[in-house]
């Protein structure tokens, strides 16, 4: 297994995705495809139980249907941002419904996604929701970098790619978005976890994170 299996297993296991939609079918298929993927999940199957559950512990991520027995999914959607303005909410619907997406993205949906829905599609767009989300999170903290014995020695690009590393980004993602080869900032990677005494990425986060 390679680094990025454990650097995606090590950040999602803590995080919680929380379910809601009438059809029980649906909530137990995607709890299936998140656990695969690391994380922790819920789901709701009315109102009330998203009330219990939202008392019980509070989710990273929601996935809500726009329509959950007699609620009206973007009434549960209010409720969601109002925990954290900042929180990823994906809408899910029946069928397209144009207006009600345009009303749910305004409302600060991160996604409306019709059903059948596209899992690989879900869990693209929920990983990024969760770099930005942990990216507007370190900003609201007054951007606190990562302090850790051996940051000083770090250079400006260092530092760079060590914050897109800790933002979930693979060599190509990160290159692309600094201006420069995979290669190169597997060289950066390198030097990095050398300077601050990491094995590996598993490692590296386990550092920044204690951080």
């Amino acid at each position: 297994m390679n680094d990025d299996f454990y650097y995606h297993s090590f950040m999602n296991r803590d995080r919680l995705i929380h379910i809601v939609d009438a059809d029980i079918a649906t909530c137990e298929s995607l709890s299936v495809l998140f656990r695969l993927e690391g994380f922790q999940t819920t789901f709701s199957i009315d109102a009330e139980q998203f009330a219990i559950n939202l008392d019980r512990r509070r989710p990273d991520v929601f996935v809500i249907n726009m329509r959950v027995g007699e609620e009206n999914g973007l009434s549960l959607l209010r409720r969601a941002k109002a925990i954290r303005a900042s929180m990823p909410v994906f809408m899910l619907t029946e069928e397209p419904q144009i207006a009600a997406a345009v009303t749910a993205m305004k409302l600060g949906a991160t996604d409306v996604l019709s059903k059948p829905i596209d899992t690989e599609y879900l869990l693209t767009v929920l990983r990024d929701a969760l770099r930005v989300d942990a990216g507007m999170g370190m900003m609201q903290s007054g951007r606190r970098q990562v302090e850790v014995r051996g940051f000083a020695q770090l250079t400006p690009r260092e530092r760079q790619v060590l914050q897109l590393i800790t933002n979930g980004q693979s060599n190509k993602e990160a290159g692309r978005e600094l201006g420069i080869s995979p290669r190169t900032i597997e060289v950066h990677r390198a030097r990095v976890m050398e300077k601050l005494g990491a094995r590996n990425t598993a490692d590296l986060m386990r550092i920044v994170l204690a951080g």
